[in-house]
C-alpha cells in the first residue's frame, strides 16, 4: 500500500497530477483543493494517498492533507458515492465546510459538486450524520476558530458535539437549528462537555 508521496511535481492538472519520485512518475488523481495546494509550491511536494485495487486497475488518490484523505475515505462508504463523485465533492467543499454541511444537513450544499445530484446529496448527509464527529481530523467542521485539538478521532469535544447534536434531534429539533445553536454555544466558549453543551444550546434555541 502507498501511502504518501514526496518528489518533484511533474505536472498538474484539474483531477491529476504526476509526481516524481527519484525518477519514477506517479499518477495521482486529486480534487481541485489539493491541485491549488501543489500548484503554489515550489520545489518537491508531499501528498498522502489512498490506493483503490480492483481486477483490472491500481489507482492512486492523492490528498494535501490528512483532513482531505479521511473526508474521502468517509464519502466512498456512502452507497452511490465512488472515488470520482468523493473527489468532485472535494473540489467544491473543504472538509471543514463538507462536515458543517453534513451536521446540519444541508444537501444543497453537497450537490454542488460535478456529477452529484440531490438524492445522492441527501444519501451523504443521511449516511454520515452520525459519523461525521467522531471521524479522525473532522471535528474541526463542527466548529468556527476554536482549539485544533477538536480534531482527532478520540477528541473528547468532537464526540461531545456529536452526541449533543443527536441528542436535540430526539429531543425534536431540526438538524439545522440544532446545529447552529451548538456552533454559538461553542464560539461562546459556554461548554465543552455533553449535559453543558445540550444545556446551552436548549437556551440558545429558547432564546
Amino acid at each position: 500500500m502507498i501511502a504518501q508521496l514526496r518528489g518533484i511535481l511533474s505536472h498538474t492538472a484539474d483531477t491529476h497530477a504526476v509526481i516524481d519520485v527519484q525518477g519514477v512518475g506517479y499518477l495521482v488523481h486529486i480534487s481541485g483543493r489539493t491541485q491549488g495546494q501543489l500548484a503554489a509550491q515550489d520545489g518537491a511536494v508531499t501528498v498522502l494517498t489512498e490506493m483503490i485495487v480492483r481486477e483490472d486497475s491500481m489507482t492512486l488518490y492523492g490528498f494535501y492533507d490528512a483532513s482531505e484523505r479521511d473526508a474521502f475515505r468517509l464519502l466512498i462508504t456512502v452507497q452511490g458515492v465512488g472515488a470520482k463523485a468523493a473527489m468532485a465533492i472535494l473540489s467544491v467543499l473543504s472538509p471543514a465546510d463538507l462536515s458543517s454541511a453534513i451536521m446540519a444537513g444541508d444537501k444543497a450544499m453537497v450537490a454542488r459538486a460535478d456529477g452529484v445530484g440531490p438524492k445522492i446529496a441527501q444519501r451523504v448527509v443521511n449516511e454520515l450524520a452520525e459519523k461525521i464527529g467522531r471521524f479522525p481530523s473532522l471535528g474541526d467542521g463542527l466548529t468556527i476558530n476554536t482549539s485544533s485539538a477538536m480534531g482527532g478521532e478520540d477528541s473528547p469535544v468532537a464526540s461531545a458535539m456529536g452526541d449533543a447534536l443527536s441528542a436535540l434531534i430526539n429531543l425534536g429539533y431540526g438538524r439545522s437549528e440544532a446545529h447552529a445553536a451548538l456552533l454559538r454555544v461553542q464560539q461562546a466558549g459556554e461548554a465543552d462537555d455533553l449535559s453543558g453543551l445540550i444545556a446551552a444550546a436548549l437556551r440558545e434555541i429558547g432564546g
